[in-house]
């Protein structure tokens, strides 16, 4: 099936979708958060999908999905929160993420959203930039 890469500081929660998605035949990494992912990712063994929490120390998951974007920008993100405020956050990044889930979950439907993830087109290639086109057209034209 799948690989797939989990980013989850919550060890009981990394266990519990790690056997769910491996019982469900994919292969599956699980990392404690983003910049233990972005190691991961950089070894070039290719994944499928990230799906990561957003609120993570060292590197949370919004941080993760700005640099994978840019990086990978052909591997799909699927993220999790179980806080209103950060759900919100992770949609302003709707071009560059699949979904977000919200915590709690059961099992049946994180299996559900990864296997949407799986099949949806990938995004379009728009990555994550802090440059201002309006600002660089009129530098370009002095």
């Amino acid at each position: 099936m799948a690989r797939i890469l989990i980013a989850e500081d919550e060890a009981a929660l990394r266990e519990f979708i790690s056997r769910a998605l491996t019982h469900h035949g994919h292969e599956v990494v699980a990392v404690a958060d983003g910049a233990e992912a972005l190691s991961v990712l950089q070894k070039k063994t290719p994944f499928d999908l990230l799906l990561t929490d957003i609120v993570m120390p060292i590197m949370d998951g919004i941080a993760l999905a700005l640099k994978v974007s840019k990086d990978f920008p052909g591997l799909k993100v699927l993220m999790m929160t179980g806080y209103a405020a950060e759900r919100q956050r992770a949609y302003n990044l709707d071009m560059l993420i699949h979904d977000v889930i919200a915590k709690p979950f059961t099992l049946d439907e994180i299996c559900e959203k990864v296997t949407e993830a799986l099949a949806s087109d990938p995004a379009p290639h728009n990555p994550a930039t802090t440059s201002d086109a309006g600002l660089l057209s009129k530098n370009k034209n002095r």
